[in-house]
């Protein structure tokens, strides 16, 4: 019986110690759960600044492309003013008629934007036809008057308040503007260009139909203009939006055989691969 009182504090003890081992063994486990918790939430919050860090970099990026863009298109329309001044006083001193100074190039955000711009609600300036023939025929009679000599000024004002409307998005007002400068200045030597962007602000807006028959005047009646070129181009863009494929595909292939080696060309040549993706073939 001694010796079972003897033996009990040493049984006693170690089980303290086997207690106190365990008691260790569980805090340091714990710790070791709570650095290991501490140092994910440190690898997040460093992959947070990290994207963070990135996505600035992003914004940089996207502001510069678009300046640089800005800087292109500024250059373009530049010139592309100057062109047209020379194209139009050259036409103007060939027909015996005044300079008329404009711009009247590609419009890089009008021509080269990637999506169609919804068309303005209430919309409803006429179409080329809507002007019949008055462009054409402006003259031909014998037995009438000459028409009054324009005022270059007024004219040249008329044709860069149309395409200033254009480049603004005004595309509505540019429409009405290009029809009324048409009108009022049939015998301008910008008049064919006038057609062409009419075509482009009706295109932009998805007014397809329109877009087609100010093109097809455009090449139709004055096939000389600098602009020719680009208005088959958008008279076979034009189709092809209208679905019209077999149509798009014979003007586009008539592109490539008129205008080789031109951007145009280059363009239509493109616009063929996509049709031929289209039909499958």
């Amino acid at each position: 019986m001694v010796a079972a009182l003897v033996a009990f504090p040493a049984q006693a003890q170690r089980l303290s110690l086997a207690e106190r081992v365990a008691a260790l063994e569980a805090k340091t486990g714990g710790s070791g759960q709570a650095q290991g918790s501490v140092e994910l939430v440190n690898q997040i919050q460093q992959l947070q600044t990290q994207v963070q860090n990135l996505q600035g970099q992003i914004e940089e990026l996207q502001n510069q492309v678009e300046q640089l863009k800005k800087n292109n298109r500024d250059q373009y329309i530049d010139l592309d003013s100057r062109l047209g001044r020379l194209e139009g006083g050259g036409a103007a001193a060939g027909a015996g008629t005044p300079p008329a100074a404009s711009t009247n190039n590609q419009l890089e955000d009008v021509q080269l934007g990637g999506q169609p711009a919804p068309a303005a609600a209430g919309a409803t300036a006429p179409t080329p036809a809507d002007l019949g023939t008055a462009p054409a025929m402006a003259g031909t009679d014998p037995t009438a008057p000459p028409p009054a000599p324009a005022d270059p000024a007024a004219e040249s004002a008329a044709y860069d308040a149309a395409f200033s409307a254009l480049k603004s998005g005004g595309y509505a007002e540019a429409e009405r503007r290009f029809i009324d400068f048409i009108a009022q200045y049939p015998q301008s030597p910008l008049v064919g260009n006038a057609y062409f962007w009419l075509g482009r602000a009706y295109f932009v807006t998805q007014d397809y139909p329109r877009a087609l028959d100010a093109f097809q005047t455009l090449v139709s009646r004055y096939p000389n203009n600098p602009k020719a070129a680009d208005g088959l181009l958008n008279v076979g863009n034009s189709q092809y939006e209208l679905k019209q494929l077999t149509e798009a595909e014979a003007t586009l292939n008539q592109v490539v055989q008129q205008y080789p080696d031109t951007e145009a060309s280059r363009q239509a040549t493109a616009r063929l691969r996509a049709i031929k993706l289209d039909s499958g073939r």
